[in-house]
């Protein structure tokens, strides 16, 4: 696999929402404080290296408290489920498809590099059922499905427990109210130390160890403590890169089962 792809999967590996290990069951609150009132629109500089989204920072009807946001009890939901990788401010690697974000993690994705001139390109589907993995080659007609296990501690990290650590970095975390794709949205950011995350996602803990120390991460959660979009920003191999992810289409949740090679 060459230098490019490389980094497109080392980036991945180290995204927060790691294919086989990102719930969302309400379990994340922050530490009790006074609720303060609704936060209107953010008008401070985003800091040096924060997020470039485009997301309006305008008011927006709907304000709410992210605390309360995160402390609400969720039913289960589905959700459609995009990441994009850049290293170096190049796309190079993206996953799609629709989720369970919830304990246990499961759902069915694609999972594409961006191909590079005299690279390989990869193109996998990947189903997460509640006991196993199974992943197949769609650069490769006829593939079969590889099964893999899933260990017991992939479905430890949480959207919400990312959220309340972010709450608990101080006042400059709260960004305030925005809209995202017409969704009230509160707006969290924050530089997060690796060790903070051990406890609440070991998986993508102990892939960051030894690599890098901080990242930088935004998200925007609605009015329920769903997240709606999450980045996470860090200097890999010496290459800036770059975790985009969003939720979009919630609806109930989805039966999934083991494929088969028939």
């Amino acid at each position: 696999m060459r230098r490019t792809i490389a980094l497109a999967a080392a980036a991945t590996a180290l995204s927060l929402t790691a294919l086989t290990g990102c719930n969302d069951d309400g379990a994340g609150t922050a530490a009790p404080t006074a609720s303060p009132s609704p936060v209107p629109a953010s008008t401070t500089a985003a800091p040096t290296g924060a997020s470039t989204s485009t997301t309006s920072t305008s008011p927006v009807p709907g304000a709410f408290d992210p605390e309360q946001a995160l402390a609400a009890k969720r039913a289960p939901y589905s959700a459609v489920m995009s990441l994009t990788s850049e290293v170096a401010g190049t796309p190079a690697f993206t996953s799609k498809g629709r989720v369970n974000p919830h304990a246990p993690f499961t759902g069915r994705m694609e999972l594409r590099s961006v191909d590079a001139p005299g690279e390989e390109g990869v193109h996998t589907e990947v189903v997460l059922a509640e006991d196993f993995a199974y992943s197949r080659d769609l650069t490769k007609p006829g593939s079969g499905w590889a099964k893999i296990p899933r260990s017991a501690d992939e479905d430890q990290a949480d959207y919400a427990k990312y959220a309340a650590l972010l709450l608990t970095t101080g006042p400059s975390a709260r960004k305030g109210m925005e809209d995202v794709a017409g969704t009230p949205a509160y707006h969290l950011s924050g530089r997060l130390e690796v060790e903070q995350i051990a406890a609440i996602d070991p998986k993508t803990y102990r892939s960051m160890k030894g690599k890098i120390t901080t990242f930088d991460c935004d998200q925007w959660i609605d009015s329920q403590g769903r997240t709606l979009r999450f980045e996470q920003r860090t200097t890999l191999r010496g290459q800036a890169t770059v975790n985009k992810i969003t939720f979009t289409e919630f609806g109930d949740p989805v039966t999934v089962t083991a494929p088969t090679n028939d």
